[in-house]
This record gives structure tokens, sequence and C-alpha cells, in this order.
């Protein structure tokens, strides 16, 4: 019996039971729906995961994406699973029935799509930056600009991408130099190079929208010259036909560790006449609107993380069940037969710290996921903002720590193998391969961890900072003087240390050099994260005290990977608590020369 892709068990747990989707049905907006068509939803994700995924999972994987120098050339089933895919309604799970969308709650969208990331990794990623393209453009542009380039992205005619990263910048947006310079019928001329463009160019779709980052000419130098602009592949007939190719050039392939499924691309704009492209919104205030689809990209990357460390779970968990070897250490008798390895205590050490991860870290994102549904269709004005201030806060938490945790979950599925992990007989090896990329993508950890305690922690007098701290203290009351007290009390110690820690970096950042302040800024995202993650398994844990006796192994598991996590993980951060408030200036003083 193969392993299965992901516990059913446990995305009905999170849905139902953890965020109450169903009650989502109420809101206008999904009144159409019911909990069985969400779970329609999300078994149709499964189907096609088995049928057209997995089957293909290894081979993708071997066989990466080649460019002859006028094509792209990837093996034919990726074509087929994606338009499968598509056709189901993947690419616009969420978007309005206007445009050809399904109108499901982005929570309920997240976990019918997780089995096609499980499945099929950043192949999905094809559909993913195609709907955040559009939900981009569905935001800030025209009424034409949807009509044009949202529709036929919408019916998978199209797909969509983000253009950013620069050969010369990196992730220092401040200094990209692609240029943009209008022409008399009001379009512009787009000059300049990207690189590491996901599905930058294919053969998957009759079209490719790129969301390009461009300066105009004289604008300001810095992020506050920064424009927008849709530059498609080809070119569009008024009739909506294609046109002519436009000036975008594929310069080349990266070929990653992992990921192999989607195309990584280095871009050319502009060789010959100028590449045509459309202003989004206005100029000089490009960066704003592509935040928009950067942070969606970003709530992505940290779901496509934690599903990866669920399924590598799942894989290691079964094969742990079915693999007999040693026998544990009170059985003396050498005549005895062996054990499966998941009676071994340090197998289930392993098995528990990937549960406690991949779990944590899943829930967070459908937090995310919840919190973005929220800010737009929540009952009352107060409700939209409590959600847009909470969302916009955990947003670099959401990105960062699944991404730092979700591979540590993969490396000891690895190791949960043995021998068997590291081959590629066992797609485990894999997993961790395509989630090491997650950490980098949309904004590494320093970048995260620079933009929660530089920006999002001082950013309106706290407020976010405060509105994340009062939910935490909210669940912490409801568990005081119940069965989870101990974890109730550890927490509130831990939510004393981050206070502590806090005020002395906000503190610090007054009256000493910034860079000394902020120079551990990572340790400052562990500790918040593992705050957060701690918080949503002790919410996970009241509700498994509470259901027990309905089905005790499945919330026995639930209790027992939150007291690993209180017991295990949440203790590191007073170490980290130290070096923060101690300012140490170990990493900063390090001199070139001394490497």
């Amino acid at each position: 019996m193969a392993a299965p892709i992901l516990s059913e068990r446990d995305l009905q747990f999170m849905l139902y039971e953890l965020f109450d989707a169903e009650a989502l049905t109420e809101r206008p907006r999904y009144s159409d729906h019911s909990r069985e068509t969400f779970n329609a939803s999300i078994d149709t994700g499964r189907q096609i995961a088995e049928k057209y995924f997995i089957p293909i999972r290894q081979k993708v994987d071997t066989d990466q994406p080649t460019f002859d120098g006028e094509k792209v050339h990837m093996i034919p089933e990726i074509k087929t699973a994606v338009d499968a895919a598509t056709e189901a309604g993947f690419v616009s799970a969420t978007a309005d029935y206007e445009l050809g969308g399904m109108q499901l709650p982005p929570i309920v969208a997240s976990a019918a799509s997780a089995y096609l990331t499980a499945a099929g990794s950043t192949t999905l990623g094809y559909l993913s930056l195609t709907n955040a393209n559009c939900n981009l453009i569905e935001a800030h542009g025209t009424q034409e600009q949807i009509e044009t380039w949202v529709r036929p992205m919408r019916e998978g005619r199209f797909a969509g991408t983000m253009a950013m990263t620069e050969p010369g910048a990196g992730s220092g947006l401040a200094d990209l130099t692609t240029s943009a310079v209008k022409s008399d019928d009001g379009s512009y001329r787009v000059t300049g190079s990207k690189i590491f463009i996901s599905g930058g160019d294919h053969e998957l779709n009759e079209n490719i929208v790129h969301l390009v980052l461009a300066r105009v000419k004289g604008a300001p130098k810095g992020v506050k010259g920064i424009s927008l602009f849709i530059v498609p592949k080809f070119l569009v007939n008024e009739d909506g036909s294609l046109g002519e190719r436009n000036d975008v050039a594929l310069a080349g392939l990266f070929h990653k560790m992992g990921g192999r499924g989607q195309t990584s691309t280095a871009l050319s704009f502009g060789e010959k006449d100028g590449a045509v492209g459309y202003l989004v919104g206005e100029e000089n205030k490009g960066l704003s609107y592509m935040f928009h689809m950067m942070n969606e990209a970003r709530i992505m990357v940290g779901t496509g993380a934690a599903v990866m460390a669920l399924t590598g779970y799942q894989y290691s968990l079964h094969y742990a069940r079915e693999r007999p070897q040693g026998r544990i250490p009170s059985q003396k008798d050498p005549n005895s037969p062996p054990v499966n390895i998941i009676e071994h205590a340090d197998v289930r050490r392993m098995l528990l710290a990937q549960k406690a991860f991949a779990e944590g870290g899943f829930a967070l994102c459908l937090l995310g996921a919840q919190l973005a549904d929220d800010e737009k269709t929540a009952p009352t004005e107060e409700e939209r903002q409590q959600a847009h201030l909470l969302l916009d806060f955990l947003t670099p938490m959401i990105k960062s720590w699944p991404s730092e945790y979700g591979p540590e979950a993969n490396d000891l599925a690895i190791q949960v193998l043995g021998g068997h992990g590291y081959i590629n007989e066992h797609p485990v090896e894999m997993f961790y391969r395509d989630n090491r990329l997650n950490p980098i993508h949309e904004g590494t950890t320093g970048i995260q961890s620079l933009d929660l305690l530089a920006r999002k922690v001082p950013m309106n007098n706290l407020a976010g900072y405060k509105a994340c701290l009062a939910e935490i203290q909210k669940t912490i009351s409801q568990a005081e003087g119940g069965e989870l007290a101990a974890e109730a009390a550890q927490l509130t110690d831990a939510l004393a240390t981050l206070q502590k820690t806090t005020e002395s970096l906000l503190g610090a950042m007054m009256e000493k050099p910034i860079d000394l302040a902020l120079a551990n800024s990572v340790k400052y995202l562990d500790m918040f994260g593992h705050v957060v993650i701690a918080w949503l398994w002790l919410k996970q844990g009241l509700i498994a005290q509470q259901k027990l006796g309905s089905d005790p192994g499945f919330y026995q598991g639930k209790l027992q990977a939150m007291r690993y996590f209180f017991r295990y993980e949440l203790p590191l951060i007073e170490v980290w608590s130290k070096v923060l408030r101690d300012l140490d200036s170990t990493c900063l003083d390090m001199q070139d020369e001394w490497f």
C-alpha cells in the first residue's frame, strides 16, 4: 500500500475544527457553498494529484526543461497534468463567478491545492503565479486590462508571472535598472533584464503575461521611482486574438537543485525596439502594487513549504510503520523478531518533530489564508481592519517559519528512512531539495526578519504587534485552569520573554547604531515564530482535549505533538532572547579577512 500524500483526517480537522470553515457559508460571497462543495473541491484536488502528478513526480525531477535557442522543451506529461488542474478550476478557485472562478474561500482553496502541491511541488506554480497575477490586475488594473489579460488567464489560455529580480540588483529593488519610456499611444517601451523568473517561458499556454517592475525615464531613484507594467509575450489584437511576438526574449534557463517542474528563466526585454508594456495604476507606485502579489506569493511559499513537510512526514511515517529493523533496548533475546522502526524512541522523536513542524506551520499558513479572506469578506468593517492588521504583521512569519522548519522536517524524514532516505527510489530526498528553495523564494529569511523587526513591529505605534499578542493571550486565557494549564503558563512566560526582548530591541534601535540593533534579526524572527506556532498548537490542543473521547488516536497525537513543541522547541527562545537583548555583535564584528 502506497503512503498517503497527506492526512485527510488532519485536513478536515484544520478546516472544520480549528478554523470553522463551514461558518464561511453564512457570508454572502460563499452562500452557494456548503461543507459538501468544500469537500468536493478537496477531493478533486486529491484525485488530480493521484492521477496526473504522482505518476510523473520522479520523471519531472530527473528530466529538467531544456532550451534549444528558440523554444523551451519539457516532458509532455507536465502539460497534461497542468491542463487537468486548470480545467478543474484551480487557476481561479477563489475568483469571482463572473471571471470563471469557483468563489471558494481561500482557506478551502489552500486545502484543495495542498494535494496538488504535495504531489507536484513547484509544477503547480504555473497556476499559482497566474492566479496571483490575476488578483493583482483585478485589484489595481483597469477594466480593459482585466478583460484583455485576466479573463484569458482565468480561462487557462494565458499564464502569468512576476518579473522583479535583476542580475545586478537581486533583492535590492531600489537598484533596479530596467527602464520604461512612454510612447505616443500611451503604452511604454520596456528595456532591461530579469532573472530567476519562475515560469518565465514555456509552451504550456498560448501567451504569458509578465508583471514587470521598471523605472520610467526621469523617475526618482530608489523604490519611490518604480512603476509596474503588463508586458506580454505576445501582443493581443483588439478582438482578443494573438498578435505579433513582443520584444521579450528568453536568454536562458536556470537549473535548480529542486522544483524542476517549473522553468526558472532569464528574460531580456527590449533587445530590438523595446518591449511593449502597459502601465498598471500610476507611475512610481509600482512597488506598492507589486506587494499585492508579493505578499500573496509569500503566503503561497510558506504554504508550499508546510505542505512539503506534511507529505514528507506522511511518507516517513508510513515507512516507519512497515520497516522492521532492530530491537528495543529492553529486548535482550536475539531470537525475538525485529520490531518495526516506529517502536524505537529516536524514530518517534523524529516523527514527532516532523508532525510538530509540519502541522504547526500548515496551521499558520491556513490562518494567513483565512485572514486574507477576512479582510475582504468579514461581516463588519472592524473585523476586516483587524484581519488586515494581523495578516500584514504575520506575513514575514507565514513566509519564513514554514520555509525554515519545513526543510528541517524533510531532513528528519530522510533520517527516518536511513540509507533509503537519500536515494531517489524514495521521494523524501526530492522533497528536501524542493523545499530548500523556499527560504530563498520571495525574500530571504534575513529580509523577512528585517521587515518584521524594523518595520512591522514599530509600525502604527506597535498596532500589529499588540494585536498579535492580544490574540495569543485570548487562547492562554481559555486554557488557564484546565487540563492544559501548564502549557498556558509556559506560553505566558514565553510571551513575557518576547515582550521583554522586543522592548529591549526597540530601545536599542533608538539609541544604538541601527546595524547593531538589527544584526541578529533572524533570531528575533525565529523567536516570534516559535511563540506563534506554540500559540497555534495550544489552540489545537484545546480542541483535542475537548474531543479526546470521540477519536482518541487522532486527538492524542495532536496533544503529544503539542507537548513536543512546548518541551523541545519553545524553550529555545530563552537562548535567542539573551543573544538579542545582549546585542551580541559576534556576527557583525566578523571581518572579511578573518574568514
